[in-house]
């Protein structure tokens, strides 16, 4: 039964749908549909998605300077006026997988100098602690196939203020807190407009959209908005072939487009709007005082509707247009704009497409696709999760979901530059990147973060895959698969960190990441597992070969994401003559060889060829474990594993900072059964030929214990049980790590006593710091100085889950440590899920911790319960930091959430 719906039509009206029966749920799950039919390759449901990018200014990708000053190359101020080389940007934007169009939302309040077409932030060199967006807009909902989603943005009615967030901060250092917008005033009075975009699809490339402008202060305000379409420039490089350009034409309240590939593209509007057309080229001459290739260039429609200027095409014709609204809106009330964009064959003979149906069929598809949302949302988050969960659950997998980019990238054209383009500094040729000419990337990724980190990250992905897994395993299963492709690993192995230094080393979790996707997808794609496993064995090499340079099994690997956890930059220059043998470095190993055994020993079920690549890991780890002790990493007096430096003369400094340096060793766990030992009998034999001819090892692989099953089973370990009990008492000691919302990053006995150490003549040392680092080290984009770290409580409660398979309730230990209640590992894992749950969650005075000492988003109805997932969050009442859009590996509390009310 269709809805029934009632509007006297235009967008003056709010068009309110009724009497909407309720969804069949008896019928299969249409998303779950829709998802097989992309994964058979039947309808590719994924074509069109958020794929557009929230900055591409500033990026490594379009910075063509001498010493790669990208922020300064491409800064904000050009990217109105500016082509950009590889990618496109904008506000609640889509475009398909080829990013040949883009369709995204410009707004403008009539005071600001520029059209809202982009979000604006700054970099760490503007008084930030790294890069940060100055605006506030939320992911609330989207489904994998993107056939539902929903955007919102809250927009100043003010003038922007543009100039006193660059001045104030840069005035701040690093002991200033940041200058954001809301402590501007600027939504004081509530004098801002809540735009909210949402978006339904009726097949893969038609999409029901529908923008929502709500003036929420207390007078009547204008708005102009423009739904904008346009297509990737690619006709002005140069290129062979690649010289034709596509055509936008403006007619009445519609824009149509013709693309030698795509085909034709419609995009139309309800009421009357005006149709504005220029060229997505270079304004040259506003750049440089240079001529450009068009006389309506890439800032002709701001130029025309902010100033008046002439600056558009009075033909109607463009690779860039914009249907403009002027909305008047009464003090509180709201207004909608209807839209469809629409792939469609040309009609024959020329004639012009049929008007898009923009009336009860339009939104009989909105409220299907929500509703069909709702129910498969209701599949996924257990019933027992509580409302404010489901909402928080539901806004991380959106951020997720929105978080998916194009990303075009071909690093040996970029070192060389275009054909039609000068050529660039030669110096490019042996500076950032130049190792990895093979790579070109030509694919949607999942980033960090759209706007602060528009880019891959290598070990933030395998984390965001884990929660993909839950709602989407498919694509969770692809973008593992596509950084080992061959157009991505290097020739040695390695697998690309990020943009800004393919060459810097992540922790290796992949392998990691690869099992957790396998087993919440059901335990079945063996070729999934296979093809991972080709890959991750030329990366484990690659490790053992570049990260064992004394050949003694513990490793180095630099700052492997933990940026400046240590008292100095791990990945630079030693202050003296020596190698850094990391616990973490050498705990990341210990567990990747025991990913690799638990993949080989799967694949080896189903595959008696990996029974020898099994044996192999096996080895391999016991090796890697015993190291970690006869090297010195463990110290025995502090029940606590330390990086060590070993100096030239073979003097050993160990480096006394507890940090989660220390604890990720407890990461390097697994379990033998005795089926799989029974059904492996080579394994087996290998591993009793160890026990009698290297007792040496029985630490790390002697433990055994009856299972649930009645049959013996045995723990592969780098923490003894021994170990176990006396790290963990360091790790849940509410003076040390144990925070009220998490582990922190650093000991908090570090506060008082600073570890410090006296290197060739210089001092360096590491304190506690609950929030944003004072130090500059590493550039001081982020801090692992204390704070809490969404990624490795993970890893730590994955962990703490293992231990409880193998020990059951016969292990207790006491949680707060000096607290006299002893619990079960599982009974800690939950309650540290719990915790770190409750950073987003309204407390009991319906406070988020996430937002600390910020009332507008504490407190205020239209704030409170949009959802950001920060990079991190201090340690001591778990105010979010950092990035304030990485749902990336911040999603991951959706996967706990999921896991504790299961």
């Amino acid at each position: 039964m269709a809805p029934v719906v009632k509007s006297s039509g235009g967008v003056e009206d709010v068009r309110v749908i009724t009497d909407v029966p309720p969804p069949d749920d008896s019928a299969p799950d249409p998303e779950r549909l829709r998802l097989a039919q992309a994964d058979a390759g039947e309808q590719d449901w994924r074509a069109w998605g958020p794929y557009l990018s929230e900055r591409a200014w500033g990026t490594v990708r379009e910075d063509y300077s001498e010493h790669g000053t990208a922020w300064d190359y491409f800064p904000h101020d050009h990217a109105r006026s500016r082509a950009y080389r590889w990618s496109e940007d904008g506000m609640a934007g889509v475009c398909d997988d080829r990013q040949t169009f883009c369709f995204a939302l410009a707004l403008w309040n009539g005071k600001d100098p520029i059209l809202k077409e982009r979000m604006f932030g700054l970099g760490g060199d503007g008084g930030n602690h790294g890069e940060d967006a100055k605006e506030y807009w939320f992911y609330e909902d989207s489904t994998p196939t993107h056939s539902w989603m929903r955007w919102r943005y809250h927009y100043p009615q003010a003038a922007f203020p543009y100039d006193e967030l660059v001045a104030v901060n840069a005035l701040r250092g690093r002991d200033d807190t940041e200058y954001e917008l809301v402590d501007t005033g600027i939504f004081d009075d509530d004098r801002y407009w809540a735009v909210t975009v949402d978006y339904a699809k009726a097949t893969p490339t038609d999409m029901c959209v529908v923008v929502t402008v709500a003036n929420r202060g207390d007078q009547a305000a204008t708005l102009h908005v423009l739904p904008t379409l346009w297509f990737r420039n690619t006709w002005a490089w140069g290129l062979p072939g690649g010289d034709r350009v596509p055509r936008l034409v403006g007619e009445g309240s519609r824009l149509v487009g013709e693309h030698r590939v795509l085909g034709q593209l419609l995009l139309e509007g309800d009421g009357e709007p005006t149709p504005l057309l220029c060229d997505n080229d270079t304004n040259a001459e506003r750049l440089w005082g240079l001529p450009g290739r068009s006389r309506h260039p890439k800032d002709g429609i701001n130029d025309h509707v902010v100033d008046g200027a002439a600056t558009v095409n009075p033909a109607l014709e463009g690779t860039k247009g914009a249907l403009h609204y002027v909305l008047d809106v009464p003090a509180g009330a709201q207004r909608r704009i209807r839209l469809r964009l629409t792939r469609t064959a040309p009609p024959p003979g020329g004639a012009p497409p049929p008007p898009a149906e923009l009336g009860d069929g339009f939104d009989a598809v909105l409220w299907a696709r929500r509703a069909e949302a709702n129910r498969f949302f209701a599949g996924v988050i257990p019933a027992a999760a509580t409302p404010d969960e489901t909402l928080v659950a539901r806004q991380a997998i959106a951020g997720l979901m929105w978080g998916k980019q194009f990303y075009h990238f071909d690093v040996k054209r970029w070192l060389e530059g275009d054909p039609g383009s000068p050529p660039p500094p030669s110096g490019r040729r042996h500076g950032r990147n130049s190792a990895w000419w093979h790579m070109t990337s030509f694919d949607v990724i999942s980033m960090p973060d759209p706007w602060e980190y528009p880019w891959y990250a290598a070990w933030d992905l395998a984390f965001h895959c884990v929660s993909i897994a839950r709602v989407d395993p498919g694509f969770a299963k692809e973008q593992l698969l596509l950084l080992l492709r061959e157009w991505y690993l290097h020739p040695n192995g390695q697998i690309p960190a990020y943009e800004w230094a393919f060459g810097d080393v992540n922790p290796p979790v992949h392998a990691w990441a690869a099992l957790k996707v396998f087993e919440i997808d059901g335990g079945r794609d063996h070729d999934f597992l296979a093809r991972v496993m080709h890959k991750l064995l030329l990366n484990f090499t690659w490790w053992v070969n570049r990260k064992d340079t004394g050949g003694n099994n513990v490793f180095e690997g630099g700052f492997l994401g933990l940026d400046n956890v240590g008292p100095f930059d791990r990945s630079a220059a030693l202050p003296v003559a020596g190698v850094l043998e990391q616990s973490d470095g050498t705990g990341w190993m210990a567990m990747y060889a025991l990913n690799l055994l638990d993949i080989a020993v799967v694949l080896a079920e189903h595959d008696r060829t990996w029974v020898d690549t099994a044996t192999k890991f096996f080895e391999h780890f016991t090796y890697i474990a015993a190291a970690a002790y006869e090297q010195g990493l463990w110290d025995d007096e502090d029940a606590f594993f330390y990086d060590v430096l070993r100096l030239a003369d073979g003097t050993k400094v160990p480096l006394k900072v507890r940090s989660v340096v220390g604890l990720l060793p407890l990461a390097a766990t697994t379990r033998l059964t005795a089926r799989t030992l029974q059904r492996l009998p080579e394994l087996n034999a290998r591993l009793r030929w160890f026990l009698t001819n290297r007792p040496e090892y029985a630490e790390v692989i002697g433990a055994r214990r009856l299972g649930p099953d009645g049959r013996q089973h045995r723990l592969l370990s780098m923490v003894g049980p021994e170990q176990l009990v006396r790290l963990l008492a360091r790790m849940l000691d509410t003076d040390e790590f144990l925070s009220e919302y998490g582990l922190r990053t650093l000991s908090r006995a570090h506060l008082d006593k600073p570890f410090s150490v006296t290197l060739g003549g210089q001092e360096f040392s590491v304190g506690y710091e609950p929030a944003e680092s004072t130090s500059g080290l590493f550039g001081g984009n982020s801090n692992w100085r204390g704070p809490i770290w969404m990624p490795t409580n993970f890893l730590l409660i994955s962990a703490l889950r293992d231990y409880a398979v193998f020990f059951g309730d016969d292990l207790q230990v006491e949680y707060p440590t000096r607290s006299g209640v002893k619990l079960s590992l599982d009974e800690i894992a939950d309650d540290l899920s719990a915790r770190l749950i409750s950073l987003f969650t309204r407390d009991g005075w319906g406070r988020r911790p996430i937002y600390g000492a910020a009332q507008l988003f504490q407190t205020h109805p239209d704030w409170r319960d949009l959802i950001c997932f920060p990079e991190y969050f201090h340690g001591d009442n778990g105010a979010g930091l950092g990035a304030w859009h990485q749902t990336g590996w911040t999603a991951l509390v959706a996967d706990l959430i999921l896991t504790l009310r299961r």
